[in-house]
């Protein structure tokens, strides 16, 4: 497991990286407001942002299901929360790890699509990892939340703009080691899914991660600037 921290590609476009910045101020502030240790009212309704599959997809809601949300959600309608959920997030690390990878990716995909397409991006990924999701666990009641999927396209479409760029990520969390993007995302792409044929259970959507990222391959051939090539084999700046 690796975290990144850094890479060595600077902006060529656009001054600064404003949709990015944005996305994660705006992701930290539902965090903040719905932490349950500042505002335990509101954390009890965050399930009603999430995305349900069974709900979302009309399907039958099982009493029995065993949902640990709040027992009398706000009436949020269904359709809201394919956008809603990618804003919310069930803890910090949670949160850290997925705006940590939107402020090391985030910025060079924005440079390479414009401030608005960039943000058009974003959502549209994780519009499509939520429908990935809810299409491979119709009948699932369990809610879905966190930026992960749109944090997936926006890894996708990094490693098909610049392979060669070197990016410094922490290996086992707490070994600097600086290798290719090529390397280090593609080993996360396939880490991706791997995690789906394992037998174990867990809590992640693997299935979204695999929605935002066949978006964000599909949707950088058509989204980014002209002039813009893929597979760019420079290795950033200093």
């Amino acid at each position: 497991m690796f975290v990144p921290i850094h890479d060595t590609n600077p902006l060529k476009s656009i001054p600064f990286q404003y949709v990015t910045v944005a996305l994660m101020a705006l992701n930290v502030a539902v965090y903040v407001l719905f932490e349950p240790n500042l505002f335990q009212a509101l954390h009890q309704h965050m399930v009603d942002f999430a995305l349900i599959p069974a709900q979302f997809l009309d399907g039958a809601f099982s009493p029995n299901a065993e949902i640990l949300w709040l027992e009398d959600p706000l009436p949020v309608p269904e359709q809201f929360t394919i956008v809603s959920y990618m804003f919310f997030h069930g803890g910090f690390l949670h949160l850290l790890g997925n705006m940590l990878f939107l402020w090391v990716f985030g910025d060079n995909v924005e440079d390479a699509m414009g401030h608005m397409r960039f943000l058009m991006f974003y959502l549209m990924c994780g519009i499509f990892a939520g429908l990935v999701h809810s299409a491979v666990n119709t009948s699932s009641n369990v809610p879905l939340i966190g930026a992960s999927g749109a944090v997936a396209g926006i890894v996708a479409a990094y490693l098909m703009l610049h392979p060669k760029v070197k990016i410094w990520v922490l290996v086992f969390f707490r070994i600097p080691l600086k290798l290719n993007a090529a390397w280090a995302l593609g080993f996360w792409v396939a880490l991706q899914f791997f995690n789906l044929f394992r037998a174990s259970e867990d809590e992640v959507a693997w299935w979204a991660h695999i929605g935002g990222l066949i978006a964000g391959a599909v949707l950088i051939l058509f989204m980014r600037r002209p002039g813009v090539i893929l597979f760019d084999q420079t290795r950033g700046g200093a």
